[in-house]
């Protein structure tokens, strides 16, 4: 497809929709806030609790991702099936009637889990992982809390799927700020002026996750039209999903294996100091999914519902609109990361040794990560045509290589090595992988989402970067630094925006409007 058929026939822009436009901005907004909200308060969690105390709150980010595996491809399949419940493929009882059979499943499996991690909490003290500064009991007991809060949270992941596949995100994020607030200002409080404990850290994280469930339930039971009977546990329900749900239980289990065996295998390995460095730079590689998942989340009820009424102008359409957007905001922030992460760290923490511990670990990993996001958009599309057995074959063979490769580089070259797999792994994805994608499904559409879409944004962004960071002095001061990446930063996005076609348009629209309107 040519960029000239992305236009309507009248050759005005097609812009997206106003619900689409409405959940996108929600979501940046709301994850955005989350994200800065987790990140701020880091540097205080460490200097309370300890870069090994931390480590456990990094294994505890790799349990909550695990735990993909455990809801059995529910959570995706119930987004799926509330956002063609929006494009009228299902009625009001059978949509309620799957609700309730997910909802007992999800208790059920919640109970066991925090269940099964108690059992083992003494083993993972003392055999797995290698404490040097923390008490073994200390430990222990924490792993206990973990296995609860990770539970709970397990139970609020069924009913923010809901929610987000219903459409209804601004109220998602609305509810998930508030709580993400409250939870991460109370964690310091707790450990300023009650106890500077790990596992009280968890404690009052366990207390929020509850309230969480709560308030998320509430807004399910009041936005999804109440149907004519009571809803009830019906295997017929269930039935109807389990193609897709099988399809996603392997996309979703492979998925955690190739994106947390790195972690789990360096928390065996290395020391959970070593391990707290590692997790650190994750969770700052990480935040870059905090500009791709709002607008998959968007996107892939939106693409589901475009199929379900067989409109496959507008599906193309959205398609590159969603990759271009990806390719904008994630792609700028992650070159950014790339080629400034010694300074944004120092900035962040003010801890020069942390920061020559983690940024270069960051600098691979946020490459790796922006890989990994090019691909959700593609991703998202191949499951909202209910084709799941693409991504199973690929990261089957990926796990064949990706394991071993683990186990063989990781005592040699230690955490970089790892963060290197990471980034060959989905490399293989975007060069290798997608092609088999694009032989099925949009045909057309292959080098206009490699060439437009995505490279050509990317070259303009790393030579923008690169230029300012040549014209930047080697040890700013802490308000000249800031601005000085602040107007970096300024100057790499503005660039990606007038690089991607549909970016730029949807741009100079809204801005003549904005300027011009009488």
């Amino acid at each position: 497809m040519s960029i000239k058929s992305l236009h309507d026939s009248n050759g005005a822009t097609l812009d997206l929709s106003i619900t689409l436009k409405k959940n996108v901005l929600a979501n940046y907004l709301g994850q955005g806030w989350r994200v800065l909200m987790s990140l701020a308060f880091v540097p205080m969690y460490i200097k309370y609790l300890g870069i090994e105390a931390y480590g456990l709150i990094g294994l505890f980010a790799m349990l909550q991702v695990s735990l993909n595996i455990l809801d059995m491809g529910m959570k995706p399949t119930l987004g799926r099936e509330m956002a063609r419940f929006t494009g009228g493929a299902h009625h009001k009882q059978s949509i309620w009637n799957l609700l309730r059979s997910i909802e007992i499943i999800s208790i059920c499996v919640a109970l066991l889990l925090a269940i099964g991690i108690w059992v083992i909490s003494d083993w993972l003290a003392t055999d797995w992982i290698q404490v040097e500064k923390l008490s073994v009991e200390l430990v222990a007991h924490t792993f206990a809390i973990m296995g609860v809060v990770a539970a709970l949270q397990f139970l609020e992941s069924i009913y923010s799927s809901t929610i987000v596949g219903l459409q209804k995100q601004v109220t998602y994020n609305v509810v998930a700020s508030l709580m993400v607030t409250v939870r991460c200002l109370g964690a310091l409080g707790v450990l300023v002026w009650f106890s500077p404990t790990i596992s009280a850290f968890f404690l009052w994280q366990g207390l929020i996750s509850l309230v969480t469930v709560a308030f998320f339930a509430v807004v399910v039971y009041r936005v999804l039209p109440l149907p004519p009977h009571p809803a009830h546990f019906s295997m017929d329900a269930l039935k109807s999903i389990w193609r897709y749900a099988a399809g996603m239980i392997g996309i979703t289990s492979l998925g955690v294996l190739l994106t947390q065996t790195d972690k789990l295998l360096l928390s065996r390995l290395l020391s959970l100091e070593t391990f707290g460095y590692y997790a650190l730079a994750s969770v700052v590689a990480g935040s870059l999914y905090m500009l791709t998942g709002p607008v998959t989340a968007a996107f892939f009820p939106r693409f589901t519902e475009l199929l379900t009424k067989g409109d496959d102008i507008g599906l193309r359409r959205s398609y590159h609109q969603g990759a271009q957007l990806v390719t904008v905001l994630m792609g700028s922030a992650a070159v950014i990361l790339i080629v400034y992460a010694d300074k944004l760290i120092q900035l962040w923490t003010g801890d020069l040794y942390l920061t020559e511990q983690v940024a270069p670990l960051v600098s691979v990993l946020a490459l790796g990560t922006l890989l990994n996001g090019l691909m959700w958009i593609p991703s998202q599309m191949q499951l909202a045509h209910g084709w799941t057995s693409l991504g199973v074959i690929i990261n089957s063979v990926t796990v064949l290589v990706f394991i071993p490769a683990i186990l063989w580089i990781v005592p040699q070259y230690g955490a970089i090595g790892a963060a290197w797999i990471w980034v060959a792994l989905n490399a293989g994805y975007v060069f290798i992988g997608i092609h088999f994608m694009y032989h099925r499904i949009l045909c057309n559409e292959k080098w206009v989402w490699y060439f437009v879409d995505i490279l050509f944004p990317l070259i303009s962004a790393s030579i923008t970067a690169m230029a300012c960071q040549f014209i930047m002095p080697d040890q700013p001061g802490l308000i000249s630094g800031i601005f000085m990446v602040l107007m970096s930063s300024l100057a790499v996005v503005v660039v990606t925006c007038l690089s991607a076609p549909l970016i730029r348009k949807q741009l100079i629209s809204f801005l003549s409007c904005y300027f011009y309107h009488d």
